[in-house]
């Protein structure tokens, strides 16, 4: 296949991009590198640096196709802001970026002809569980603007599906963690907000302490507990769902998750452990609208896709970014 990554060189991106290319797809990456990184290119792919506010390129990217083998037969689209605390303090940057930018990809695809999406969607559309774990027919109310977003884009797709035949695949991620199984990704996220990363920053030295929300929380130890899913097993799950759009002409949303909890205090000490660090904290109060815990069923993906996360146990996650991390280590 020919496959359009909209930002193909960020964080998931770069590991849904490799993971095309080791099946034997022709990628072609689409990025503004507003947070994505030229070290996540690879040879074998074509770069296009550009944003997805420019309609006029992305129409005439992908009226293009790929050089010498023809029309685009997919898009992925990985390019929203993601930062949900961000997104409480300015709505306007994720409205124009996050919906506009997703109109935009929308329209661009009616126009030339794209019959395929797969879109990185989250499990922010949920809010606050009322049941665990977590499915597909649990209701949505997300509890942030970026929440938010992800649904109403949700809901473009459907309707796109409906008067314009754009099949769509909505993968609803957990946490998503870890670095490529093989060690082939080696650029970092910018400014991390999640909590591996951000430990990971402590262990290497690149900041002081990783801050703990709460610790008076009605669990085991008192922390929030939470579904961690390695960034391969996601990979692996994108290409599973444009394979099954493709063929099967029909859309699907599913969750992705490990379908296990994590507590935030067990992450912190597995990460003591592999990386032999000692990993300062620091306990601060309670961030608002942070559930107590959040975990996911993937029965529908297994069902549809034949999907299961291989990766995702803790101590994997934790040692596959550590081996990214530890590059960067201050000495």
């Amino acid at each position: 296949m020919n496959v359009l990554i909209i930002g193909g060189a960020g964080y998931i991106g770069s590991h849904v991009a490799r993971e095309l290319l080791d099946q034997g797809h022709k990628v072609t990456v689409y990025d503004n590198l507003s947070s994505g990184l030229m070290e996540n290119i690879f040879e074998e792919e074509r770069f296009i640096q550009a944003d997805i506010l420019d309609y006029p390129t992305l129409v005439q990217t992908l009226s293009a196709g790929y050089p010498g083998s023809g029309a685009f037969d997919a898009i992925i689209h990985l390019a929203a802001f993601k930062a949900a605390g961000e997104s409480m303090l300015k709505p306007e940057k994720y409205s124009v970026n996050n919906i506009t930018g997703a109109i935009n990809i929308l329209n661009a695809a009616s126009e030339t002809g794209v019959k395929n999406i797969v879109f990185s969607s989250s499990a922010a559309v949920y809010g606050e569980p009322e049941y665990l774990p977590i499915d597909e027919k649990h209701p949505c109310r997300p509890e942030n603007y970026y929440g938010f977003t992800k649904l109403e884009i949700e809901r473009f797709l459907g309707w796109y599906e409906k008067l314009k035949g754009i099949h769509f695949a909505a993968l609803r991620y957990f946490n998503a963690a870890g670095y490529d199984v093989k060690g082939r990704i080696a650029g970092l996220e910018r400014n991390p907000a999640n909590l591996i990363p951000v430990i990971m920053e402590v262990a290497a030295g690149i900041r002081e302490e990783a801050q703990i929300f709460g610790n008076d929380y009605p669990t085991p130890d008192g922390t929030c507990i939470r579904d961690y899913i390695h960034v391969t097993d996601l990979a692996i799950a994108h290409a599973a769902a444009l394979d099954y759009i493709r063929k099967n002409g029909k859309s699907l949303v599913v969750n992705l998750g490990s379908e296990t909890g994590i507590s935030v205090t067990e992450v912190v000490e597995t990460a003591r452990r592999v990386t032999g660090e000692p990993v300062p904290t620091r306990i601060t109060s309670r961030r608002p609208g942070d559930p107590v815990k959040l975990t996911a069923s993937a029965r529908l993906a297994q069902e549809t896709l034949g999907w299961k996360a291989r990766y995702s146990d803790m101590e994997t996650l934790i040692k596959t970014s550590w081996e990214a991390y530890r590059r960067r280590r201050k000495p």
